[in-house]
This record gives structure tokens, C-alpha cells and sequence, in this order.
């Protein structure tokens, strides 16, 4: 999917030359099709989805990137929606598509869906938090009765599976549809044709429920390595399953926004995004660290007799600073990282924050000692400087260190997202309490 590719389609496309087109995709996977339309405006992603078949055209769809579909789907009427794409998707896929739309036009293209069943599908998974189990979801799976033989067993499973593109496990559900195990299908070829699905079966599978967390569905498949996980309601229903690449692309886009997040982006952006809303999401942030940073300036302001009686003192700022805003925004995302992956619990606070004080005071320690030999041997034993700036850098790591870590456990106890604790909101608190301390301790040396 080179440039000279995409110019080559392109300039088909210009000339409305569909057979070649054609014969450019034919052998594509929907996926490549879909980063070659990534590439194309609106009108032009049209010209190649009438050239698709209709389930190929819907995986396409699925593959693209966010903003680009929003923008296709924006130019299409909303019946050719329903059509064209949603009778030939996935009900997960088809909600996630469903989401980018407005109420009016979801509701416009749900009354297009030929088959009720579907609709009614997704009517229901809209319902849910996008962020939970039953927001992610999907109802395409095959299900067999406990009380089956094996005969009937597979007359069922053949029927199931003619609507399906995958199938994962094969879940046991009771005559109320109660998840009571899964079908190991080496169990259909090896067992005894007399004998009831009930007898073969793997009882108490690992599920989730419709309100589980998107993250710790994500876990749970991580830990135990499945390739899918059923979704149970309150009553122990079984109302879909979660499959792992589902899970994959939410951990990845939690990750992207994350790592933006700490980055100090407010807002998910792309590289391609217009420098509107590039500048919109950086903007927040810039005018905090403004602030802070003139906040910092007025605070310095103030020790202008200091700064006069020991003008080497301004030299250690940025080290003050610095090393303040590294130490916090260490600690912090090591427990934003913990809180993330389960191996840190909230409830835990003291207990980090003990082991952190810990490591703290060795790193201190060492830090402020290389600090004090090497002014030791520039100023002197008796200079103000060579003791000043070590018991402040000193007292700048432990305090970053604990404040960077009890900012994210706070924030996660008060159902907040950490992953603010890890960017420019640490850097900025601890080089302004830094530089307090530093003209403190100065002060009082002096």
C-alpha cells in the first residue's frame, strides 16, 4: 500500500474506470482495503465500496480508521447504511457503527434493518455503557441445550454455525438460557451418540457479566488465555460473548488515550487531524503550565536579597525543578501502571506509599550526596550552596516521590482517570513546591 499505489487508484478512480479498480482489489484483504480508503476523500471511498460485495464492503468498513468513516458514513443515506453494511455485520460492529451516528439518523437506519431479530439486538446493546462487557459484546454465537443427545447436538450446531464466519466455543445453556458450561467439540466425536450434552460438558466456565468493566474483561481473557469469554446478565442468562480481538483493539485505544493523557492532550487526536483540533487539545495544558509557570516566577520573585547574597544559587533551579517533576512523574505512573493491570489495589494507599518513602530516601540519599561532593569541591565546605542545594534536592525527591504517589490513588478512589497524575499536572505541582522549598531552605541556611 505504497504511495505510488494509492496515486495509481486515484487517478482510476478520477477517469471512472471501475473494471480496473476492481481487478486492483480484488485480491485484498478487507483490512488493506480499508487503510487504501483511509486514504481516499469521502466521494472517492464511495466509488470503490460500489465496486464490494456487501460482506466485504461491511468488513471494510469495520477495518477503517474512526474519523474517516464518520466522515463516509456522513455522505450516505441512511437506508444504504442499514443495507449496505449493518445486515452484513457482527451486532458488536454493527453498535460501534451505530455510536458514531446521531440519534435521528440511528433511528432512521434501524428502521431499514430487513431483519427485526438484528435490530432488536442492537436496540439492546446500545443500551449499555459502551465501556462495559454488554457494550462490547456480541449475540453471534452457537448455544446448545443441556438435555441434547449428541445426534441432536450437531443437527443444531450445523444450522448455528451456516450464520456464522467464527465460532469460538459452543456454550450449554439450560431450558431458561442459563449458561450452564461449554461443548468441548472433541467431546462430539469421541462420546457415545446415547449420551446428553449435560454429561460431556465443562461446567462453570469463566464469564463476565453485562456491567464488567471493558479492563478487567481484558484481564480476565489475558490471565486464563481465552480466545472468548461469555457475557451473563443479572440472572445468569447468557446474552453474548466478548472475542479477543474486540478486547485488543479496546485495550489499545484505552492505551492511546492514556498515553496522550499523560502526554497533556485533552482530548484523542491524530496525527491527521486538523490543526484546530490538534490545537484545541494541546492548548489546556500549555495555559496551566503557563500559569504555573508564572506562579514559579512570582515565587522567585521574592528572594531577590537571596539571589543577591548567593547569585550561584540560580544555577541549581533547573536541577531543583527537574529532578522534582522526573521523581513524581516516575513514581506516578508506576502506579497508574499497577492500578491498571489489578497488581495495585487503591485500598492499598498506605502500603505503596511506605514502599515508596522507601525507595525514595535511597535515591535521595545518593542523589544529594553526588550533589554535596560536587560542590564541595567547587564552593567549598562553607559556602551556602553546597548544603542548601543538597537538603533541598533531597527534600524535593521524597516529597515528589509520595506525592506522585498518592495523587494517582486518590484520583482512582474517586473514580477519575490516574493516567491524568502521569503528565504535565505532577511536573508542573512539584517544580513549584521544588522551587519553594529550595529559596525555604535557602533562607533559613542563610
Amino acid at each position: 500500500m505504497n504511495e505510488e499505489y494509492i496515486d495509481n487508484v486515484k487517478e482510476l478512480i478520477g477517469e471512472k474506470d471501475a473494471d480496473k479498480v476492481k481487478e486492483l482489489l480484488i485480491d485484498l484483504h478487507p483490512a488493506d482495503i480499508a487503510e487504501l480508503c483511509n486514504e481516499l476523500n469521502p466521494e472517492e471511498a464511495r466509488f470503490v465500496y460500489r465496486l464490494l460485495d456487501n460482506e466485504t464492503a461491511a468488513d471494510v468498513l469495520v477495518e477503517m480508521d474512526e474519523d474517516v468513516r464518520k466522515e463516509f458514513l456522513d455522505i450516505l443515506p441512511s437506508e444504504t447504511i442499514a443495507k449496505r453494511f449493518v445486515d452484513y455485520m457482527d451486532t458488536d460492529d454493527a453498535v460501534d457503527l451505530m455510536r458514531e451516528l446521531d440519534e435521528d439518523k440511528q433511528e432512521e437506519v434501524l428502521s431499514h434493518i430487513e431483519d427485526i431479530e438484528q435490530a432488536g439486538d442492537i436496540v439492546d446493546l446500545l443500551k449499555y455503557d459502551e465501556n462495559t462487557a454488554g457494550g462490547l459484546m456480541g449475540t453471534e454465537m452457537v448455544t446448545v441445550n443441556e438435555n441434547w443427545s449428541m445426534p441432536e447436538c450437531l443437527k443444531e450446531m450445523r444450522q448455528q454455525a451456516e450464520e456464522l464466519d467464527d465460532i469460538y466455543y459452543v456454550y450449554v445453556i439450560d431450558d431458561d438460557e442459563r449458561l450452564r458450561g461449554i461443548f468441548p467439540l472433541k467431546k462430539m466425536i469421541t462420546s457415545p451418540s446415547v449420551s446428553k450434552v449435560k454429561h460431556v460438558m465443562q461446567k462453570d466456565p469463566i464469564s463476565v457479566h453485562v456491567d464488567t468493566p471493558i479492563d478487567e474483561v481484558a484481564q480476565i481473557i489475558e490471565k486464563y488465555d481465552l480466545v472468548a469469554i461469555p457475557v451473563l446478565d443479572s440472572i445468569g442468562r447468557l446474552v453474548g460473548q466478548i472475542t479477543v480481538d474486540d478486547v485488543m483493539d479496546e485495550v489499545r485505544e484505552q492505551s492511546e488515550r492514556d498515553y496522550q493523557l499523560a502526554s497533556g492532550l485533552s482530548q484523542d487526536v491524530e496525527t491527521d487531524d486538523n490543526v484546530l483540533r490538534q490545537t484545541t487539545a494541546r492548548l489546556p495544558w500549555l495555559l496551566i503550565g503557563m500559569i504555573g509557570g508564572i506562579g514559579n516566577s512570582m515565587i522567585l520573585g521574592n528572594f531577590d536579597s537571596t539571589f543577591a547574597a548567593h547569585p550561584e544559587m540560580a544555577l541549581y533551579i533547573p536541577l531543583i525543578g527537574g529532578t522534582g517533576g522526573n521523581v513524581g512523574t516516575q513514581s506516578s505512573a508506576l502506579v497508574v501502571q499497577g492500578l491498571a493491570n489489578s497488581s495495585l489495589d487503591a485500598k492499598n494507599t498506605f502500603k505503596q506509599v511506605s514502599k515508596e518513602a522507601v525507595v525514595a530516601l535511597i535515591n535521595a540519599t545518593i542523589i544529594s550526596l553526588l550533589v554535596y561532593t560536587y560542590n564541595f569541591i567547587r564552593f567549598g565546605a562553607t559556602a551556602t550552596v553546597t548544603y542548601s542545594v543538597s537538603i533541598s534536592l533531597f527534600s524535593v525527591v521524597m516529597f515528589a516521590s509520595i506525592f506522585g504517589t498518592l495523587v494517582p490513588m486518590t484520583l482512582e478512589k474517586m473514580k477519575i482517570d490516574p493516567a491524568i497524575a502521569t503528565g504535565p499536572f505532577i511536573a508542573i505541582t512539584n517544580y513549584i513546591i521544588g522551587m519553594m522549598m529550595y529559596m525555604g531552605i535557602t533562607v533559613l541556611l542563610s
